[in-house]
């Protein structure tokens, strides 16, 4: 029972941070995707969707994914939506899937961002941030919106810090499409 109290504080904190910064952690000196045998294995995020489907990480395995940490009430996650739009519809035949992971407490004003912004990928909704904090620690930011990068294996790749370009998303994106 002492730990809720201390999840709960957790969840808040993040889910009461909402950057635009951008920059990316998590990658090597180049710029590039981190290299293979530093990888760390991305948390099997396991939930329902904001549509109310079963919804886990682990069933993409063998596919690179995209999995973008939003919240409605974040102005950078309103502003980066067509920019991870158009990647998706860009890397849609490169073997990449798009996962949101959803902060918001609210699930109707998550399904009302969902449906207004057309998105075109399932979200996990995650209103206690149980999911978030499934991550290894200092794995990613404190704040949304961020985007995980998973390679094939099922290990993150990539964490981009902010809002994240469509060109951005793309340079992060392809290396893991062609090993």
């Amino acid at each position: 029972m002492k730990k809720r109290p201390m999840l709960w504080t957790a969840a808040c904190l993040l889910l009461a941070s909402c950057h635009a910064g951008t920059g990316t952690a998590g990658s090597d000196e180049t710029g590039g995707p981190v290299p293979t045998a530093q990888r760390r294995a991305a948390p099997d995020l396991a939930g329902n969707s904001l549509d109310g489907k079963p919804l886990r990480l682990s069933d993409y395995r063998g596919k690179v994914v995209v999995l973008n940490a939003w919240a409605s009430y974040c102005g950078p996650c309103r502003a980066e939506v067509p920019e991870l739009d158009a990647a998706r519809k860009h890397l849609a035949g490169k073997g990449v899937e798009f996962l949101g992971l959803n902060a918001d407490t609210d699930t109707a004003g998550a399904r009302s961002f969902q449906r207004d912004h057309r998105l075109a990928y399932p979200s996990l909704s995650d209103p206690s941030g149980r999911q978030m904090l499934k991550f290894p620690r200092g794995s990613v930011p404190q704040g949304v919106p961020f985007t995980v990068v998973i390679d094939t294996r099922g290990r993150m790749a990539r964490v981009h810090t902010g809002t994240v370009t469509e060109k951005e998303l793309r340079d992060l994106v392809l290396p893991l499409t062609r090993s």
